[in-house]
């Protein structure tokens, strides 16, 4: 089983299953649309938490949309998960609890499928598809080379950014970011080094010529979580606000955004965000 976060964790799902209900109720009656569930980090389908006292177990966000039947199920759901054990798990949650249900599991990575989706959904034979995708990874696992490739597809997609997880993490108070930490942030922001840096930091000059006084942006995580959403509204036409995912001590970790070339699909997610923000 998956570790447990949170109760940010069970609130990320929530949010994914209210949006998939309500996208389902307006494809009722639309039969001749083709409904594809993608999930590019599925995990081992249910979530453990053990705060030493009491075991949780949260179902986790496979089996909760495998499980929708009303107002009608996907017409077919694929699962990427990397972790061999983890698919096992899945397995039995997914292929063995629901046999009547069309239901691929692939073990493999999440930015080769994303682009496998994109060159399935350009095919002319498949124009009647229509996408829910949610990519949850727990890192900056994902490239922006693997959204970029999503542009102009009929595709509606949740993704988390780990904001502060990742990114916050990865830009240094001094600036000194090492070669292969600033190599991550270029594939997961889909901007150069140089961007980066001018970005997130400020330099001024010291009493001395030689030396130059460098300066990390206060508010770094809010200023990734900006970019990130405009990143994706040059490959969506439109972003939902995002959810903030806190930790016990009110720290921000992710940002969770919805994406869609459909204007009615984000307010849907903004409503539903607004709910869960409180």
């Amino acid at each position: 089983m998956n570790e447990f976060g949170g109760n940010w964790t069970k609130t990320k799902i929530e949010i994914l299953v209210d949006y998939a209900k309500a996208y389902l109720q307006i494809m009722k009656g639309k039969d001749f649309f083709k409904l594809l569930y993608f999930d590019g980090f599925a995990g081992s389908g249910s979530i453990i938490k053990d705060n030493k006292v009491d075991i949780d177990i949260t179902v986790g966000a496979a089996k909760r949309i495998v499980e929708i039947d009303n107002p009608r199920p996907f017409d077919r759901y694929y699962f990427v998960e990397k972790d061999e054990e983890n698919i096992e798990s899945l397995k039995e949650v997914t292929q063995d609890s629901f046999p009547n249900k069309q239901i691929f599991l692939v073990n493999e990575d999440c930015n080769r499928k994303l682009i496998d989706l994109s060159n399935y959904l350009r095919n002319p034979e498949n124009k009647s598809v229509r996408t829910l995708a949610y990519i949850d990874p727990c890192g900056m696992q994902v490239e922006w080379r693997s959204i970029e490739a999503l542009k102009g597809l009929n595709l509606d997609m949740w993704i988390l950014v780990p904001t502060g997880l990742g990114v916050n993490r990865l830009l240094k108070k001094n600036g000194q970011i090492s070669e292969a930490w600033l190599k991550r942030l270029e594939k997961f922001l889909g901007i150069s080094k140089t961007e980066i840096t001018d970005l997130f930091y400020t330099k001024s000059p010291t009493l001395f010529e030689e030396f130059t006084h460098i300066q990390k942006e206060d508010k770094a995580i809010e200023k990734s979580a900006e970019l990130y959403g405009n990143r994706l509204k040059e490959v969506f036409d439109h972003v939902s606000k995002p959810y903030e995912l806190r930790n016990s001590s009110n720290s921000v970790m992710y940002h969770l955004f919805l994406t869609s070339n459909n204007k009615t699909a984000v307010k849907i997610a903004n409503d539903i965000v607004k709910k869960y923000n409180g």
